[in-house]
């Protein structure tokens, strides 16, 4: 008996490597949470546009809150590329102007889901992934301090003046920002966008 076992174990095959490209899962998945946002994305949502069974997601991924934090640390990447650019312009004021314009251009261009995927994940979680609505908050956080790092060296350079208020100033187009995220997602075409980041220019500080 023991040697019919042996013959059958070498008969199996060496496991099978990965069928699948985990970063073209991982976009696929960004792509569904974009659309249905982390409550309305279910497992079954994921498993079909990614490609893979469950057990291969939760091997790969983890679990649903897992796989989340992976997307969204991969769209943080794509979108930290957009922000180091932008904040090398010479001045904070075309820094802004770069990153609102460049925003508008992504929201409505018509190859992503519309709105911001920090904020539309966030705006339909309920008390029950609270824990996930704060980890995007730190998110966005993060992006905040940037802008405000970016004018308080604009401020040191002379270009914004010492009684300017650089958080306050940073909390004002982070606002703008995600709420052109918000108009996007409800229908705003790009000239739409463009009329609020006008307005919104009016405001930097002469």
């Amino acid at each position: 008996m023991a040697k019919v076992t042996k013959k059958v174990a070498k008969s199996i095959p060496p496991g099978r490597p990965k069928a699948f490209d985990p970063g073209m899962a991982l976009d696929a998945a960004l792509s569904v949470f974009w659309v249905r946002g982390y409550e309305g994305t279910s497992l079954s949502d994921l498993t079909k546009a990614m490609g893979i069974n469950k057990p291969s997601l939760y091997a790969t991924f983890g679990d649903k809150a897992e796989l989340f934090r992976k997307v969204v640390d991969r769209y943080m990447a794509q979108q930290g590329v957009v922000w180091e650019k932008a904040l090398q312009e010479p001045t904070a004021r075309l820094a802004v102007e770069l990153i609102l314009n460049t925003a508008a251009d992504s929201l409505t261009s018509g190859q992503n889901p519309h709105g911001c995927l920090l904020v539309q994940s966030a705006l339909t979680c309920s008390r029950e992934s609270d824990c996930i609505k704060q980890e995007l908050a730190l998110k966005r956080a993060g992006s905040d301090s940037l802008l405000r790092d970016r004018f308080a060296s604009a401020q040191a350079e002379g270009e914004l003046l010492h009684n300017v208020d650089v958080a306050a100033l940073s909390r004002y187009f982070s606002t703008i920002l995600r709420g052109m995220s918000v108009e996007a997602s409800a229908g705003a075409t790009r000239q739409d966008l463009q009329n609020v980041i006008d307005l919104a220019m009016k405001a930097w500080p002469a």
